[in-house]
């Protein structure tokens, strides 16, 4: 029997690399492998297509070239916000606001200051993942350096209200960075209007490549490097920058841009699809994140009485890839923190079910999902004891 197509709905994870993404790194591979650092003509024109991927990712974001500075991805430009803004702005204070829904790059670089005598406070979030204003502003103290909230969750997809915390941090004289890695390409981002002082991006979101990213610094922004060496990227990140990686970034994010407004029309339409057949055929299913402040791509919910893992591993074998949640945190047994952080109980997060549409995503793919996921959930559901006890608590069988 011919299998049918894979049905790849992790795109929140990583992206197919774009054909003309792919054309232009194996020209620099190839045809442009000189170090951009060197003086003569080869270098140079390695550091020419560089320097046009720089200026195509600020205009993308409404930001000047010089403030972007390449990274190996955003996890790195994450580390480079905390670790560079606590190290430049120690003799202000040691306090940093964050959220309790941040990606871990954020969480646990917080975590890692902490130990060395930093104060973070980590906010909370209501039901959909929205932070609570109110308890930033009262959190602010005059040793406070940082605020750093994400735009959009990689795991439930909700919106954060970036434009007013900005407002907040610029009131109070604060830096002001967010991870806007899920954000760029799929929804408007205007760093001008959001009044952010840094924001961290990453290639292999919008089907550029893996291994590149980049940290937007605005001009002033006192910030000190992570890593040493040269004197690459405005003396902010050292080392032999990944030339194909950033001209495929580039590349990448004109794409992502250019066809944002059509993607994002077409993706909402499917994923509300998905979620109004899943909602109609799957029993005790729980919608998690903001109803309407959401990326148009995203799904995330909650099946109770099985192991999301196991729903994985059953989709999987029926040509489905999807994940519990966010990829940088798929060994661990412990349940979602963002899931936890808006009130899901233990045994609901553990169920937890992400799926992220992208560009390739199709009606006949949504067709199939809706057609296998209820009946692999319910072969789950048969093996389950608590759902047996459920069932029997309310009367409906007579056994456990």
């Amino acid at each position: 029997m011919q299998m049918r197509k894979l049905i790849y709905l992790d795109n929140n994870a990583t992206t197919q690399v774009h054909p003309e993404v792919a054309e232009i790194m194996d020209y620099c591979l190839t045809e442009c492998f000189g170090n951009p650092s060197t003086i003569y003509s080869f270098g140079k024109k390695a550091k020419r297509l560089m320097d046009e991927s720089r200026e195509k990712i600020a205009k993308m974001i409404n930001a000047a070239s010089d403030e972007i500075v390449f990274t190996s991805g955003g996890t790195e430009a994450d580390n480079l916000a905390i670790f560079g803004i606590a190290k430049a702005n120690r003799d202000k204070g040691k306090h940093i606001i964050t959220s309790k829904i941040e990606h871990h790059a954020i969480i646990n670089s917080c975590k890692a200051l902490e130990k060395d005598g930093s104060e973070i406070t980590y906010l909370d979030v209501d039901k959909y993942g929205i932070v609570n204003l109110e308890q930033l502003e009262r959190s602010i103290k005059r040793e406070t350096i940082l605020i750093s909230i994400m735009h959009a969750n990689n795991e439930i997809g909700t919106i954060e209200p970036i434009a007013e915390i900005g407002r907040i941090a610029r009131k109070h004289k604060i830096y002001f960075h967010s991870d806007t890695v899920q954000a760029v390409g799929k929804i408007r981002v205007d760093l001008k209007e959001m009044n952010l002082d840094m924001a961290s991006i990453s290639s292999h979101k919008i089907h550029g490549p893996k291994g590149v990213g980049a940290l937007y610094v605005k001009k002033g922004t006192r910030i000190k490097p992570i890593l040493y060496g040269g004197e690459q990227e405005h003396r902010l990140r050292a080392g032999t920058e990944n030339v194909p990686g950033i001209a495929g970034f580039g590349r990448a994010i004109e794409l992502a841009v250019g066809e944002m407004e059509k993607e994002a029309a077409k993706l909402s339409q499917l994923r509300d699809k998905l979620q109004k057949g899943l909602s109609e055929r799957v029993k005790y299913i729980i919608f998690n994140g903001h109803p309407t402040e959401r990326l148009p791509n995203t799904i995330n919910c909650a099946i109770q009485f099985i192991e999301g893992e196991s729903l994985i591993l059953k989709l999987d074998d029926l040509g489905i890839c999807a994940s519990t949640g966010s990829a940088c945190s798929s060994a661990s047994l412990e349940p979602s923190h963002v899931l936890l952080a808006i009130g899901l109980a233990h045994e609901a997060a553990h169920g937890s079910l992400r799926l992220s549409l992208g560009r390739d995503t199709t009606d006949e793919d949504i067709d199939y999902v809706l057609d296998v996921l209820p009946k692999a959930v319910e072969e789950l559901r048969a093996f389950s004891p608590p759902y047996k006890e459920f069932l029997r608590k309310r009367g409906l069988i007579t056994k456990a």
